[in-house]
């Protein structure tokens, strides 16, 4: 008879002006980082690393959280030092880990981030990478756009990748064209 583990996480809140962030952390690294308003894709994320888990209230004791409200407030490189463990299969921590190296104001599209990666024709499996990115702004799959120079999804949804790239100097393209972009968070 085999018994699971059942992981004990940090969770930890955050201010924003994008709204509540939840902080996920073990140990010294951040497992995951999400509006609260997607709370639940969050927990699915974390449920499909570590299985049982439970996510118990605590304090910014490593200051990660005053970290990302640096970022908010214009420190953009307060986020390099944040470690992260985000326990995806290789080919996701590759992408992830090539996202760290974007430069904030900088973005790509998916098929120049999978011609990084080696296989330029992998920009859809770049962008499922992208879409199970656990750890938000950190990781910043934000700054990955269409091949037409367009937002295209962002797990947070477009009006916040919007406000994050608008946040860090990106000129955007004409968003025209797109999905409105409601800002009531």
């Amino acid at each position: 008879m085999t018994v699971s583990k059942k992981w004990l996480l940090n969770l930890n809140k955050v201010d924003s002006p994008l709204g509540k962030i939840l902080v996920v952390t073990k140990g010294p690294d951040v497992c995951a980082l999400d509006f609260a308003d997607h709370e639940q894709r969050m927990r699915q994320i974390l449920q499909s690393h570590y299985g049982d888990f439970s996510l118990i209230p605590a304090s910014d004791s490593l200051g990660i959280c005053d970290r990302i409200q640096a970022y908010f407030s214009g420190n953009y490189e307060s986020l390099a030092t944040i470690s992260v463990n985000t326990r995806g299969t290789p080919f996701q921590q590759k992408v992830w880990s090539l996202l760290r190296e974007i430069p904030v104001g900088k973005t790509l599209t998916y098929g120049e981030l999978a011609t990084q990666l080696g296989n330029p024709i992998a920009s859809r499996a770049v962008g499922m990478a992208n879409s199970r990115n656990p750890v938000a702004i950190v990781i910043p799959c934000h700054r990955v756009i269409g091949a037409n120079a367009k937002l295209t999804g962002y797990a947070g949804g477009l009006a916040r990748k919007q406000w994050l790239l608008k946040h860090e100097g990106v000129a955007l393209a004409d968003t025209s064209g797109q999905l409105p972009l409601p800002l009531g968070f």
